[in-house]
């Protein structure tokens, strides 16, 4: 059957399109994304305003029609940190369903680090050991943990690269006395988590997802996508120590001169950076794969395992 998984996301509004049946490898038929950024369109009271429900709804009917267009079966619509932190979430879903009569899923936390972890963990197989996951959004920070499908730890924290971005560092470059504070900040709320995830003993392998993770281990050197999806590609942390400080003195134009970097992107790679630095550093990781899966590839085969089951 023809799948489709609309995710609204913290930076885009994502349609993934696939192939895909019980057993098989979902194959990727099409993809429409666009840079909606809804973490930035928080007013003071933490709400998405008029103009961002209607810029959302927009998006999403268009999205609609290429799902109808592609030959969607079966959609698969789901909301991530923007929404679910939303002052008026309700509201914005209740607008959204009325408009377009899309019903979007809320996803917590919790759920959006457990999905991330099936993907992985069906990429890299049961070889891979012990997973630890980790999963750099435009609004939070996810990490798992776990042997099996399912991890033994999973917690999302507010440290996504466009929501730090925007709360800290608002200059072009940034203030190095920004950098500073948000970086003791970053390290703060990790270090709370790494008791949890030790009592379970180290990883046999570490893996990262998300668009920040690819961006950094590109411009540290790991092939191009266009090199395919199987090409094994690293971030090491001694790499990542190395960018960070030529990161923080650059432009936002200047980093989207940088390999591998978008120009929407751009301005949140320091965040996103310090995020991944002070993770692999208090995790005690060398280095991390980079898995190609991640979300929208864990709520497909959760939607196929439910098939086979139902």
């Amino acid at each position: 059957m023809r799948l489709g998984v609309l995710d609204v996301g913290s930076n885009t509004v994502h349609l993934l399109v696939v192939d895909a049946h019980p057993g098989a490898r979902p194959l990727p038929a099409y993809s429409h994304k666009v840079e909606l950024r809804l973490a930035q369109l928080l007013d003071d009271r933490g709400a998405i305003g008029d103009d961002g429900i209607d810029r959302l709804i927009d998006v999403v009917q268009d999205a609609l029609r290429a799902a109808e267009d592609k030959g969607v079966e079966d959609l698969l619509p789901f909301a991530t940190s923007a929404v679910r932190e939303a002052g008026n979430a309700d509201d914005v879903l209740g607008r959204v369903a009325d408009k377009t009569g899309v019903r979007l899923q809320v996803l917590s936390g919790a759920e959006e680090a457990r999905l991330t972890f099936l993907a992985v963990r069906r990429w890299f197989g049961w070889s891979a050991g012990k997973l630890l996951v980790l999963d750099i959004g435009g609004g939070s920070l996810e990490i798992a943990y776990g042997m099996d499908e399912e991890p033994d730890a999973a917690v999302s924290l507010p440290l996504g690269a466009g929501r730090l971005t925007a709360g800290w560092l608002p200059g072009d470059p940034p203030d190095p006395e920004d950098v500073r504070a948000l970086r003791r900040h970053v390290r703060t709320e990790i270090a709370r988590t790494v008791g949890e995830f030790a009592r379970f003993g180290a990883p046999d392998h570490v893996v990262a997802t998300s668009k920040t993770f690819k961006q950094l281990a590109r411009i540290a050197g790991a092939a191009r996508s266009a090199d395919g999806l199987y090409v094994q590609r690293e971030l090491k942390r001694q790499s990542l120590e190395a960018w960070v400080p030529k990161l923080a003195g650059m432009t936002t134009g200047q980093r989207a001169g940088l390999p591998g970097v978008s120009e929407g992107r751009a301005g949140q790679l320091l965040a996103g950076a310090l995020v991944a630095e002070a993770a692999m550093d208090l995790f005690d990781v060398e280095r991390l794969e980079i898995c190609p899966w991640a979300l929208r590839e864990g709520v497909i085969l959760r939607r196929l395992d439910h098939m086979v089951t139902a």
